[in-house]
């Protein structure tokens, strides 16, 4: 199932064939803000009205050239100057993946992604607020943990995104539950080869939940990225374990996805971030986010029945 959806994100015919579909373009509605920066401010203000944090993904086309690199980057920089009037930061931030600003383009793009995300990191602390740096296939880990060590010695809250699935993912917990250091902890959306990936979903959820007692044990701010009870859950028995505060920590999940469990963790006091995207380019995300947990498919297949 897992690598049938990640075969399906590459499809440009399944893809159009999706878009062209008016029911799909409703939920899609349900799990993307919209196409436009002003569809991503407003549901921030919508759920930051419900006591939510926010981290906001532009979702654009793949980057070719660096002309191409440097619009996305203004493209966050606008973003940020508007949640910034719309009064939304600090409790709203933005999500960068640096292929996106640079990093996979032929020679020089280590270090036009890092201009950018100097850039977009500037931005985010002058509007009040901070950047995650997203993580994405195995071939850029240490790249992109090369660009955050580079950030941080200017902008220290930029927070790094760790994939359980990748068996490399607990010594880089280590490394980085350091004072300070804010951390994603999600399973991983990518199909990685089992030289560097756990491929079963048992063995990511125990490599998860090893890599939540290190952060919980560590003097960094881990931030939980699941929508899985039985981890949620886990993760609050560390917290407790190891006396931390409320705040201390946060939840994060997908906007569209579990929104009550959302709500209910709130009402208990503790911290939750949403993921929201954004953009045109919403397919291949989408199967993505399917792809990482197949039971996020049971998720909006209920949303299509219920929408007939």
């Amino acid at each position: 199932m897992r690598s049938a959806l990640l075969g399906a994100s590459r499809s440009e015919r399944l893809r159009h064939t999706v878009e062209r579909i008016p029911l799909t373009r409703n939920v899609v509605a349900r799990y993307v803000a919209g196409s436009e920066q002003s569809d991503a401010v407003r549901v921030a203000g919508e759920l930051a009205g419900e006591g939510l944090a926010v981290t906001i993904d532009h979702l654009g086309e793949p980057t070719h050239d660096r002309a191409h690199a440097t619009r996305i980057a203004q493209t966050y920089v606008a973003l940020l100057e508007a949640l910034r009037k719309a009064e939304l930061t600090p409790d709203v931030e933005v999500s960068v993946p640096l292929s996106a600003v640079g990093q996979t383009l032929p020679a020089d793009g280590a270090a036009i992604a890092l201009e950018n995300a100097q850039q977009i990191c500037q931005a985010a602390a002058d509007a009040g607020t901070t950047v995650t740096l997203d993580m994405e296939d195995h071939t850029t880990t240490d790249a992109t943990l090369d660009v955050l060590r580079e950030l941080r010695a200017d902008f220290p809250s930029v927070g790094a995104v760790l994939q359980a699935q990748l068996k490399r993912t607990e010594s880089d917990c280590r490394d980085l539950a350091h004072e300070g250091s804010r951390v994603r902890l999600c399973k991983g959306a990518y199909d990685e080869p089992e030289t560097v990936a756990f491929r079963d979903r048992g063995e990511v959820d125990r490599s998860y939940v090893r890599c939540m007692k290190v952060l919980f044990a560590g003097a960094g701010y881990p931030m939980i990225a699941t929508h899985d009870a039985r981890l949620v859950e886990i993760a609050g028995s560390l917290a407790a374990r190891h006396r931390r505060e409320q705040g201390s920590y946060e939840y994060q999940m997908l906007y569209g996805l579990r929104s009550r469990e959302q709500l209910r963790l709130v009402r208990a006091g503790e911290r939750v971030r949403v993921y929201v995207p954004y953009g045109p380019e919403w397919y291949a995300y989408l199967v993505r986010r399917l792809a990482e947990r197949p039971a996020n498919l049971g998720f909006l297949l209920r949303s299509v029945a219920s929408s007939k």
